[in-house]
């Protein structure tokens, strides 16, 4: 790949290939690449001067200014520390904002010291407009599959068991319900949105023709599905998946009791379990309103009592008394009628294994 490449940035992003970000730490966090590393050419305050002395005095003014704020010592800081990581990622790509004039300064600089890295064309900005655009283009690329099922049904499990899979909830860091909030907080609208895109590059190469995603609403947590992406989901075909409450009751104890007391205890180990509590309880919360009061004081009863046996070790079948309660008095009743109202668009029926052998089948004969 070469620098004349009219858009390098897919292949790159794609292949995971390092980047050098030097934009300012700000700019970093409010959006970067799965395989990005920032370094800045100039930090936050260097960069609000410099931006401020742009637009009194005009581009050449901002320059002097941006020399003499990173010279001497912060320079010599900033191009070892360039220079170790790109040592380290061999075959780095750098980019700045719109691969402009702080990209090149760096490339410079690295040049005087012996280094090659070559420049993304158009920068951050090309980049993240390429990633938007494959999210558009991803309807008319693939045909969706919308994989549905009730609260429990393992639906995130058998995505990730298929190769042509778009795992929402997984890029989001959220599984999508008032219990899917998980430890670490979920990455910026942006962050989400790059994730996903750099994924349908992925599949892109493998030339899959079906697309699995899971039923989603158009929320994750505090995340939004591009519009794009939300609008086919709502119109593409539905593939049912039918396991029973007990099925469905064992997926959620391992994902959201199990797995989730884990992540607390590995976090702290000391009060890892009363943070998980505290979560379980307040999540509980999030639904009291439409749980109404009798139903929302039943389960949280019957909750505490499954908190205070795990503390003994006997958790388990404590547990599985208040997801068996939500699930049949719940969420079932408001799956069902949300389902009511698309059942024309459902082309597969059946449990897990038999939705495994459908979906292979379909790849197959696609093959």
């Amino acid at each position: 790949m070469t620098d004349s490449d009219p858009a390098p940035f897919l292949a790159l992003l794609r292949d995971d290939v390092p980047l050098l970000d030097v934009r300012a730490p700000v700019e970093f966090l409010k959006g970067a690449f799965p395989a990005a590393h920032n370094i800045a050419l100039l930090d936050d305050d260097e960069r609000a001067q410099v931006g401020t002395m742009y637009k009194r005095a005009g581009q050449e003014a901002a320059i002097i200014l941006g020399n003499r704020l990173v010279s001497g010592h912060s320079k010599a800081q900033r191009l070892l520390a360039w220079e170790q990581w790109l040592r380290s990622h061999p075959g780095a790509w750098l980019y700045c904002f719109r691969g402009g004039l702080r990209s090149r300064t760096v490339q410079g600089w690295l040049r005087e010291a012996g280094i090659e890295c070559p420049l993304v064309p158009g920068g951050y900005k090309a980049m993240r407009q390429g990633l938007i655009d494959t999210i558009d283009a991803a309807p008319q690329r693939h045909s969706l599959i919308i994989v549905a099922g009730r609260t429990g049904s393992g639906k995130t499990h058998l995505l990730n068991a298929l190769p042509d899979s778009l795992d929402l909830e997984g890029f989001a860091q959220h599984r999508g319900s008032a219990f899917g909030t998980k430890l670490g907080g979920q990455p910026t609208q942006i962050n989400f949105e790059n994730a996903v895109a750099v994924r349908l590059l992925k599949l892109q190469r493998e030339q899959n023709s079906d697309l699995f995603v899971e039923d989603e609403s158009r929320a994750i947590g505090s995340l939004s599905l591009p519009t794009s992406l939300h609008t086919a989901m709502k119109a593409s075909p539905i593939a049912l998946i039918e396991e029973d409450l007990e099925f469905r009751t064992q997926t959620i104890l391992n994902d959201y009791i199990g797995e989730n007391s884990r992540q607390f205890l590995e976090a702290d180990p000391d009060r890892g379990l009363e943070h998980f509590y505290e979560y379980l309880l307040g999540s509980l919360a999030k639904i009291q309103r439409r749980l109404g009061g009798e139903n929302y004081s039943a389960l949280q009863d019957l909750m505490e009592d499954a908190l205070s046996a795990q503390m003994n070790g006997e958790g388990d079948q404590y547990h599985a008394l208040w997801i068996r309660k939500l699930l049949t008095d719940y969420y079932d009743p408001m799956y069902a009628y949300q389902l009511s109202k698309r059942m024309e668009r459902v082309v597969f029926r059946g449990n897990s294994s038999e939705f495994l052998e459908w979906a292979q089948q379909r790849s197959q004969a696609a093959d």
